[in-house]
């Protein structure tokens, strides 16, 4: 990489400031309020090891999971990441061809991703998964486009639970298209309201989006009748990748897109990001598919290769024909992921997924115990759960925090309709008992 550095004289910068129609670099940010306006700075001078210890002193003060059980979760999750998947994600046929354009140089990333189609697709039970995307709300939002592109119709249905992130995140990726978004409620359970969603259905509908476990953490088992009542509506369906080494794949029951979260496979939470988009779908509609789509071939001497075998982003044919402006993918986190579940083998994977089940059931259970009515819903769940609370969940965890627990994501009072003030609660292999039993203790103490 080859970096310029172009100096600018002051008679330059003038010439831009009229340029702009401006006057003075006062003018120019004029519409920044004063109060935020931060200068003269006052930064110490230091040589490089004072810095070092400034910076360490400070990061010091942060509090990682072995130092805090941490319960929150919400579509970010923290599990254990074997060393071997860390060490070999840094291996130079790796980690130098993050975009591998040529393919010559690249056969070592192109084979990693070949394989993680190959793995997705074997855990959704689609046809063809694609070389990943940013992360699970923007997966989300090219599955609506997609949608679109497959039969021109302009609303989306989605549960009336959905993240509120990943609703902001599909309403701009479908504003320009004109696409509107309807809820469709769910029952007592927390499950799909199928009887209601079935009266939604129009001649306009493009998709019908359901979470399978939901944003509550429910295992809806509802979810697998959607397709009968939808017909000729694509059926997109959002998973929690983990959780498929246990349960009934959506490709078996219908699903015509499956989306999801990849950071759960063998990616750290590295404060919320980088994340991973899965994006899988039918055979027959592959070429509407966003993203790049990785092949393997012969070369010219008759030895297996891999190539891009399908490339319909912005950057390899016209703006106005691209399925997608999607730039560079998440292929370093795609990279992790297939070496996690290459390195744990179905066996692994199941084991772990049980386990944050049990975890699951073994705090509700502790819960109860001591007279919280946990969970909120009636329903077996999977990571985590909804616990209802009599004050701001926010004070709550302020308080649990003072105590040496992070505690769940909090739900406030009119976000969800027919939930108060209440807590979203995650668990994982990570989780001991006794991170549990403090998190409980704590939790009598503060309420």
């Amino acid at each position: 990489m080859v970096v310029a550095v172009i100096p600018y004289s002051m008679d330059d910068m003038k010439e831009m400031l009229e340029y702009m129609g401006v006057s003075s670099w006062e003018e120019l940010f004029i519409d920044i309020p004063t109060v935020a306006r931060k200068d003269g700075i006052n930064i110490p001078s230091m040589d490089e090891y004072e810095l070092y210890r400034h910076a360490k002193e400070l990061a010091d003060k942060n509090k990682d999971f072995f130092h805090m059980p941490n319960f929150l979760g919400a579509g970010v999750y923290f599990h254990f990441v074997p060393p071997a998947v860390l060490e070999l994600s840094a291996r130079s046929e790796f980690y130098t061809s993050y975009t591998p354009y040529q393919a010559e140089i690249s056969q070592g990333m192109l084979q990693v991703l070949f394989e993680y189609q190959s793995l997705i697709a074997e855990l959704t039970g689609m046809d063809v998964a694609n070389s990943s995307m940013y992360d699970a709300s923007t997966s989300l939002g090219e599955a609506a486009r997609m949608a679109n592109r497959i039969n021109r119709r302009k609303e989306i249905l989605v549960p009336e639970n959905l993240h509120w992130e990943k609703e902001s995140v599909l309403k701009n990726y479908i504003a320009g298209l004109g696409m509107k978004i309807k809820k469709y409620p769910l029952n007592d359970k927390g499950m799909i309201d199928l009887e209601a969603l079935s009266s939604m259905i129009t001649k306009d509908t493009a998709a019908v989006y359901a979470e399978n476990p939901n944003f509550f953490g429910i295992i809806d088992e509802n979810v697998t009748r959607i397709k009968e009542i939808i017909g000729d509506t694509i059926f997109i369906v959002g998973v929690t990748p983990l959780s498929l080494a246990l349960l009934k794949p959506p490709g078996e029951y219908g699903a015509d897109i499956v989306i999801g979260e990849g950071q759960i496979l063998g990616n750290p939470i590295s404060f919320g990001g980088p994340l991973l988009g899965i994006f899988a779908t039918k055979m027959k509609y592959v070429r509407k598919m966003p993203g790049r789509l990785i092949g393997m071939t012969r070369d010219a001497e008759g030895h297996r290769a891999f190539t891009m075998t399908l490339q319909t982003r912005e950057q390899h044919i016209r703006r106005g024909k691209a399925t997608s402006n999607i730039c560079s993918n998440e292929a370093l986190c795609a990279l992790m992921s297939t070496l996690y579940v290459a390195y744990l083998g179905s066996n692994g994977l199941k084991e772990v997924a049980k386990k944050n089940m049990d975890n699951t059931k073994k705090l509700m259970d502790m819960l109860k115990s001591e007279g919280f009515s946990a969970p909120h819903f009636n329903a077996p769940h999977f990571n985590e759960f909804l616990l209802d609370l009599p004050k701001n969940p926010h004070l709550v965890n302020k308080a649990l925090i003072a105590k040496g627990v992070q505690g769940g994501y909090p739900i406030n009072e009119g976000c969800f309709r027919g939930i108060g003030h209440a807590m979203l609660l995650c668990t994982t292999e990570m989780h001991r008992e006794e991170d549990m039993r403090k998190l409980v203790e704590s939790l009598k103490e503060v309420l």
